[in-house]
């Protein structure tokens, strides 16, 4: 696989509607907000989607979600055990991780567990793909609907308290998400070009086989993404400007925005940098 020899900048606007992308367990799951009443989701959030896609594309994945294990090891200590056995020495840990796990080249990961003889390891990788919480462009309304199930949990007489609930969502929120793709720190990897490509389509996909209760199919949208590839290592221009050359506003300011329709996109131009623009599957 070709090196990947140019850094990369990239810019998703995804949109919710009716849904809940991103719960925050230490609020009753409510869709995370600032102080502002922006919605936010966390990077982590989007790195597990961006996990279960490369998994989804034949990629082997480390952090697997327990429901999508595909190796049988049912914890990340034992799949590193398994790949990595017999490896004491750091640089040929990480190095054998990063060939192996497409995740862990991409997004680096912490290896500290403890082995049956308890020597145990402790080796860390930097990945090159670096993620931003997405925020909101506006300020969304959150909605609470009491639910209730039908029959009890546990055996009675009387209906148990476990059969009513609460269920929030997003009416509706256009939400940005900015990234980048480092080239030194790729090289240490070995993250390549294709893998590079592969990062690109999971974005653009970002949402296939991801419904659930909370976020029920057609409810959670790539409207655009923006990928932009400099002439050089270090880049043309700092990912800061890159970012901010996206301008997202909302057509009449007055109103709530209730679509991506609502809002007008409109980018500076970078001489010399020209993004690739892809709509969301």
């Amino acid at each position: 696989m070709a090196g990947l020899k140019n850094k990369i900048d990239f810019v998703a606007l995804i949109s919710v509607t009716n849904a809940n992308g991103n719960g925050d367990p230490l609020n009753g799951n409510r869709p995370r907000t600032d102080y502002n009443g922006m919605g936010e989701i966390s990077d982590v959030c989007i790195k597990r989607k961006l996990r279960n896609r490369m998994q989804d594309m034949g990629n082997a994945i480390f952090v697997q979600s327990e429901d999508r294990c595909d190796d049988g090891f049912k914890s990340l200590s034992d799949r590193a055990t398994a790949a990595t056995k017999g490896i004491k020495e750091k640089e040929t840990y990480a190095q054998t991780a990063c060939e192996k796990w497409m995740d862990v080249r991409s997004f680096g990961q912490v290896f500290a567990f403890k082995s049956n003889d308890k020597s145990g390891v402790s080796v860390g990788v930097r990945g090159p793909v670096s993620i931003h919480q997405a925020v909101s462009i506006s300020p969304v309304e959150i909605e609470s609907m009491q639910i209730t199930k039908s029959v009890n949990g546990e055996p009675g007489e009387k209906r148990a308290s476990d059969t009513m609930g609460m269920k929030h969502f997003v009416r509706f929120g256009l939400y940005e998400i900015k990234g980048s793709i480092n080239v030194q720190l790729a090289e240490k990897t070995g993250f390549s070009r294709e893998d590079a490509q592969v990062v690109k389509e999971c974005l653009r996909t970002l949402f296939v086989n991801d419904a659930s209760s909370a976020r029920p199919e057609g409810s959670m949208e790539v409207v655009k993404l923006y990928w932009w590839e400099h002439n050089c290592k270090d880049g043309q221009y700092s990912s800061a400007k890159v970012h901010r050359s996206v301008h997202v506003t909302a057509k009449d300011i007055a109103a709530i925005p209730n679509s991506a329709e609502d809002y007008t996109i409109t980018l500076d131009e970078l001489p010399g940098l020209t993004p690739e623009i892809l709509e969301g599957i």
